[in-house]
């Protein structure tokens, strides 16, 4: 990693600032960067002795906030058991199995391997949702987590999982299911507020709260007590939220309410909050969530993944909602990174819109939904959407004064080739762009697609190694 954090960018093709209307654009075409900070931005001269990055034939945006992961299964892509099954049956069949499997070499592998593909698309800072724990762990896992996106150079926001009680469908699972005593959960979380949280508005490391689930995770009782204690630390709050049908059916038979409602019930709805997936709401819960600011980390790609369906973004922002992006775990996705995300945000409003139209003849209004995102809808999602629910203030997109958390993408592959928009390319044209810099704070943590120190193929042989391992353990091989 490059430790300058002072640059001149020169000679940007196109650059998108992840700001709103008519300044989601800039002409530039260069970014002075001084000490991590954006200090100008349009047709700048060279200063004696200035480091200088040549983006010619490149665009820039904001560097992605990845608003919801669970890094730990970058282990488990493409499980075969899993692969065809909705949530439920899923959680069991792959997370769940594996999770007992992971040991301290294999869990910060898979920490490592996450954290690469995010760099390599473009995205500085990260939100994981962490939840594997269990009573007796033999390693501690906030460490690593830490330790790997410090020596990245990423910003890292942990978001500290974990569950009271248990559903059914893990009763017969092994120690590493078993769940956790209510003041054993907040008292770690109280330590790892103490130890590693920066309330800093260019913070590096942040603590959440953030049981796995609010509706199965916990008891109502101890589901308040969280959010106090969250308040009382000065951190924010995460959970899953509404991914599929079960969460209407399991509020409504446990509680006789939505499960917005439940969460409004017990603290657990406020601009300190944001939930992973919405997908199933109804009406009242979009404006019950818009009302009090609680944010949304919407995952396109896992939620296709699992047919959970494609997440009203369109409505939830109308409300009020603050939008980010996540691109949820390896294991219900496959491509964990940014760009191939926001590619998937892009398109799939758009066929959620289209699906709705009728013909002229049974009342219908429109023909197909392309206007229901545009592609800097889709940035300013994934990045300052993302510094918003977070509460990064500094990262607030490329603006004088903002830190420098900035892509530089070289489109110098054939699906780039005749485009008549190049600011348009790395979320229009699907696939990963070739990163010319990623600037987090300034420091060029990747330089011409490379991270230094990196040996991808290595890393490839690692994992190959420890797929192999999991399986033993799991007692998939022999």
């Amino acid at each position: 990693m490059n430790t300058n954090n002072s640059w001149l960018i020169r000679n940007a093709s196109a650059i998108l600032t992840g700001l709103p209307g008519s300044a989601a654009r800039v002409s530039g075409p260069d970014i002075r960067v001084v000490d991590g900070r954006i200090a100008a931005i349009g047709q700048l001269s060279p200063q004696v002795g200035e480091a200088q990055i040549d983006a010619r034939d490149c665009v820039v945006y904001p560097a992605w906030v990845n608003t919801h992961h669970h890094l730990f299964q970058s282990l488990l892509k493409g499980e075969p058991q899993g692969l065809n099954q909705s949530l439920t049956q899923w959680l069991a069949s792959t997370p769940y199995r594996f999770r007992g499997a992971f040991d301290e070499q294999s869990f910060r592998l898979a920490v490592r391997i996450g954290l690469v593909e995010l760099a390599r698309s473009g995205c500085a800072t990260v939100a994981d949702h962490h939840y594997l724990y269990y009573p007796g762990m033999p390693f501690d896992s906030a460490a690593i987590l830490f330790e790997e996106a410090e020596a990245l150079g990423l910003r890292f926001v942990l978001c500290r999982g974990g569950a009271t009680q248990t559903r059914q469908l893990e009763a017969e699972l092994p120690q590493a299911m078993r769940p956790e005593k209510i003041d054993d959960y907040l008292a770690d979380v109280a330590r790892l507020t103490q130890q590693y949280h920066d309330p800093a508005a260019d913070s590096y490391r942040r603590i959440v709260m953030a049981p796995t689930t609010t509706l199965h995770s916990t008891t109502p009782d101890e589901l308040r007590e969280t959010a106090r204690a969250a308040r009382q630390l000065g951190i924010r709050m995460h959970s899953h939220l509404s991914e599929t049908v079960d969460y209407l059916d399991a509020a409504r038979g446990k509680f006789n309410m939505t499960p917005v409602q439940f969460c409004a019930e017990y603290e657990w709805l406020g601009t300190d909050v944001w939930f992973a997936h919405l997908v199933k709401l109804l009406p009242d819960e979009i404006r019950m969530l818009g009302q009090t600011g609680t944010g949304i980390a919407h995952c396109p790609q896992s939620n296709g993944r699992l047919g959970s369906g494609i997440a009203d973004i369109l409505a939830l922002e109308a409300a009020g909602v603050p939008v980010s992006i996540g691109v949820d775990g390896a294991a219900s996705n496959e491509a964990a990174d940014m760009l191939s995300e926001t590619h998937a945000a892009w398109l799939l409003q758009r066929a959620r819109k289209g699906q709705l139209a009728e013909p002229r003849y049974a009342g219908g209004q429109f023909e197909g939904g392309a206007d229901a995102a545009s592609i800097e809808d889709v940035v300013r999602w994934g990045t300052t959407g993302g510094a918003k629910v977070l509460g990064l203030d500094a990262l607030g997109g490329l603006a004088v004064g903002m830190a420098a958390d900035l892509a530089i993408y070289a489109l110098d592959d054939p699906r780039y080739f005749g485009l008549h928009d190049l600011a348009i390319a790395p979320v229009a044209c699907g696939g990963r762009a070739r990163l010319q810099a990623l600037l987090v704070g300034g420091k060029r943590v990747v330089e011409n697609d490379h991270i230094a120190g990196l040996d991808l193929a290595a890393l490839g042989r690692e994992a190959a190694a420890a797929v192999c391992g999991l399986q033993q353990r799991a007692g998939l091989r022999a």
